[in-house]
């Protein structure tokens, strides 16, 4: 079965042409050999990568929080190329949601948003309130760079797991959604978007299956609904995932680009990615570089000569820079004035400005 296992992953790499692979909850892959089996994809994936001539990826999904996924085999990791990191979506969506239900009972607060933007996790050794114990341990932040950790304000999960598979941008205003996709872009971490993210498509995605067995079925939405239970979300929300209903409401609507307030989106971030990829500062993956103050429900972090200021506040908030501003680079909104180190932002506004 291991070597199954090994093999499968070279195929889909070498037979395939894929370039990289998302492993799935390897949190969940207990392994008692001195040399775990991620290890030993790792080294199987470096070696077809030397002989193809080409870089491949191997990315875990892990709830562990540890970084010795990540930490080349030469340091004694495990040697894979990056880990997505759910801290930083919590971090990010308790802080623009104010939702604090279940596992996001320990986020929420601007301290805890610092603590994973110059860090990368915030359950780093800490107690976690929603699993009764102490949990992760810290990122190296000299050596670690932040490229290695996958952020994201929506995934397939976070969306998919929830009662109703409601994204943000059902909830929150266009101009939270454009400081959400700020700070996501600018901080020292591997982006992602979920698909129609860019444009805030109003299609929900929601937990759809086409199970055979009946009582599997059956079982599959008996545990969801006790899950959703837990988190507070009354059972009768719940769609059935048997319905094909269920899959024809989670598809997009590509026409929603035609329309004014999703092409605005949709240009907003492709702007916001220009930005990053022609400002070395933006990605810049040494987290010990990373200076991030906070105050009032404004946010200031400097990222080189560059500073992304963001008002979570409904009213406008007047905030000091740390260092002159030469220009603006971009905004989220209108209104935004800036004097020599002071910048003005309207309510829910982010700016990045050049020092």
């Amino acid at each position: 079965m291991r070597r199954y296992i090994l093999d499968s992953v070279l195929m889909w790499l070498r037979d395939y042409h894929v370039d990289g692979l998302r492993l799935d909850a390897v949190h969940a892959m207990p392994d008692s050999r001195a040399t775990h089996l991620l290890e030993e994809i790792a080294v199987e994936v470096e070696a077809l990568a030397t002989h193809l001539g080409r870089p491949l990826s191997l990315i875990a999904e892990s709830d562990l929080n540890d970084p010795r996924l990540i930490t080349p085999r030469e340091a004694g990791g495990y040697g894979l190329h990056a880990q997505w990191n759910d801290d930083a979506h919590h971090a990010l969506h308790t802080l623009l949601t104010g939702e604090r239900q279940g596992y996001y009972g320990d986020f929420g607060s601007l301290d805890c948003l610092t603590d994973v933007l110059t860090g990368a996790f915030f359950h780093a050794g800490t107690w976690s309130s929603f699993r009764d114990r102490h949990h992760g341990r810290p990122v190296d932040r000299q050596r670690t760079p932040g490229h290695r950790f996958v952020a994201y304000l929506q995934n397939h999960d976070q969306i998919g797991n929830r009662a109703t598979g409601d994204r943000i941008s059902a909830t929150l205003s266009p101009g939270l959604l454009r400081v959400g996709a700020a700070l996501l872009f600018t901080a020292p971490f591997t982006p992602m978007l979920f698909m129609g993210e860019e444009w805030a498509a109003s299609t929900p995605w929601q937990f759809f299956t086409s199970h055979p067995e009946p009582e599997l079925a059956t079982a599959v939405a008996t545990g969801r609904r006790r899950e959703f239970a837990a988190h507070g979300w009354p059972e009768g929300d719940v769609p059935d995932p048997q319905d094909r209903q269920t899959f024809v409401r989670s598809r997009l609507d590509w026409a929603e680009l035609d329309k004014p307030e999703h092409r605005e989106m949709y240009e907003f971030h492709r702007r916001l990615i220009a930005l990053r990829r022609s400002r070395a500062d933006l990605t810049d993956p040494r987290l010990d570089r990373v200076d991030v103050r906070h105050g009032d429900q404004f946010l200031v972090m400097r990222r080189g000569e560059t500073l992304v200021v963001a008002n979570l506040a409904a009213k406008r908030q007047r905030i000091t820079l740390p260092g002159a501003a030469r220009r603006v680079l971009l905004t989220t909104g209108e209104g935004v004035t800036v004097t020599r180190d002071r910048i003005d932002l309207p309510a829910e506004t982010a700016a990045i400005v050049a020092l």
